[in-house]
């Protein structure tokens, strides 16, 4: 049977033509509903393409909603014609979380970026998400108060964005993540509806704790529009002790030690060498140990408590340790940590011709396990022939792994993935997680079944029953 090649072009043609009328015609319905804040420019597009992961996509339109009312219109029509919606704040996650993997919507949230009030009589403050963490900070500051989860991306990542993905960051410690600050969210579900998921009020015992839910749920179940969020005084007094250690399994050892000491720090970073190295090249007079791994130990709170806190934290570590520096100057303890914050942008200093991906960055175990998964990743890294970078917020198990190649070379990206891989595993071993704080996305799906067991039964079940068309952020979470 002869092929009609005309016929067939034809039918080609006219099925990709049928298929963009109805972009088109979708793109017209969806800009009057956010009274023309969209845009389906190509070059435009290609900015919400991507985050700081590998993970690449691409929306067939941006839309900029600015209440609650557009978000509801958005979702309900997307529901009945079945087009992805992407949610994305200012896109400094490293999962992949809001890349639009199967095209469809992206909700730019931006534009939805007021502090609605700030009530301190009730040690609380709404939002909307696109506030940016920093600036929420700012604005509390006069108060005396503050919102205390703190990621790395705190001056440009949006409020709604950290309780999407309970991110957490330096004081997570003694302050906990973001799901323990969240009382009460605005929700918009999948078909349109809207909802709130708690009550403006410190506690309550009533059914499905539904915040949580949505905590950390990476906009699969619900678009967030409106946050009431508990908020902390800022203490009266901080003190750093930085220790250096004569081995990283030592200094993974330094954290138990410090709790079993009855000290609850405020933040507990540690530094690899390869960390203290990059510091001091970017700059030689930054005040970091030149002997050995590094934990940084803050205590905050009343001066005499944190003296004591202080006393009792290095005299734990004292036979472990290579030498103590104890502080309370703000001049010497802004530089330490604004030096700890530079650390992810400062790894090109180790070695300019390579890149740092992040794949295998953000493992947790549990507290006792961290010795030993320090010596998985030097383990792991050294059978593949790739140079790591440890650091992170090992005060609650975060283990941070920094890994570089150089990107020209496709033998270097096998090793990457080779060791991210083994890495992910070995911490579901230890009884940890495959992310701590950078959420799962599209990076990470592939673990979530392994690591949750038959949980992520029930998980699936949930996503089925609020969004059974699939439409929230599909392609996320290994659903």
């Amino acid at each position: 049977m002869q092929t009609d090649y005309k016929l067939h072009f034809a039918c080609v043609f006219y099925i990709l033509s049928s298929i963009l009328r109805s972009n088109m015609d979708h793109y017209e319905e969806l800009k009057n509903i956010c009274k023309d804040r969209a845009t389906a420019v190509p070059a435009e597009l290609c900015c919400y393409g991507a985050d700081g992961s590998q993970v690449k996509g691409k929306p067939d339109y941006v839309l900029f909603p600015k209440t609650t009312a557009e978000v509801s219109q958005i979702l309900a029509y997307a529901n009945t014609h079945l087009i992805p919606v992407t949610a994305r704040g200012a896109g400094t996650g490293l999962a992949g979380g809001a890349v639009p993997v199967n095209g469809g919507i992206l909700l730019d949230m931006s534009q939805m970026n007021q502090i609605l009030s700030i009530d301190i009589d009730n040690i609380q403050v709404t939002v909307e998400p696109g506030i940016v963490a920093d600036k929420l900070n700012e604005a509390l500051k006069p108060y005396g108060f503050f919102f205390p989860p703190d990621p790395g991306s705190a001056a440009t990542c949006t409020v709604g964005g950290q309780i999407a993905n309970n991110a957490s960051g330096m004081r997570c410690v003694k302050y906990g993540t973001t799901k323990n600050y969240v009382l009460n969210l605005e929700v918009v579900l999948a078909d349109g509806s809207v909802i709130n998921t708690g009550l403006n009020c410190l506690k309550s015992s009533s059914g499905y704790d539904l915040s949580r839910l949505l905590v950390g749920s990476e906009g699969t179940l619900g678009i967030i529009t409106k946050a009431v969020l508990k908020i902390a005084p800022i203490p009266k007094a901080r003190k750093l002790v930085m220790i250096s250690f004569p081995s990283p399994e030592n200094a993974g050892l330094s954290v138990s030690r410090v709790f079993a000491a009855g000290v609850t720090p405020s933040a507990c970073e540690i530094l690899d060498r390869t960390s203290v190295s990059v510091l001091t090249k970017l700059d030689p007079d930054v005040i970091f140990p030149r002997d050995g791994d590094v934990v940084l130990f803050e205590v905050d709170g009343s001066k005499n408590a944190v003296d004591e806190a202080a006393e009792l934290l290095a005299k734990a570590c004292e036979d472990i340790s290579s030498s103590i520096l104890i502080t309370d100057d703000p001049v010497k303890m802004k530089e330490i940590w604004d030096a700890r914050r530079l650390l992810g942008a400062a790894v090109s200093k180790i070695d300019p011709t390579k890149t740092r991906i992040y794949v295998g960055e953000d493992l947790g175990v549990p507290i006792q396990k961290l010795p030993a998964m320090i010596s998985k990743v030097y383990e792991i890294t050294g059978e593949v022939g790739i140079t790591p970078m440890i650091y992170g917020h090992v005060g609650d198990g975060t283990v941070h792994v920094g890994l570089f190649i150089d990107v020209l070379d496709e033998n270097e990206w096998q090793k990457l993935h080779a060791a991210a891989d083994k890495l992910h595993l070995a911490a579901i071993e230890l009884g940890g997680t495959v992310s701590s704080e950078h959420g799962i996305g599209a990076a990470r799906g592939m673990y979530m079944e392994k690591q949750c067991g038959p949980a992520f039964t029930v998980m699936k079940t949930i996503k089925k029953a609020l969004d059974p068309n699939g439409i929230l952020n599909p392609g996320k979470l290994g659903l």
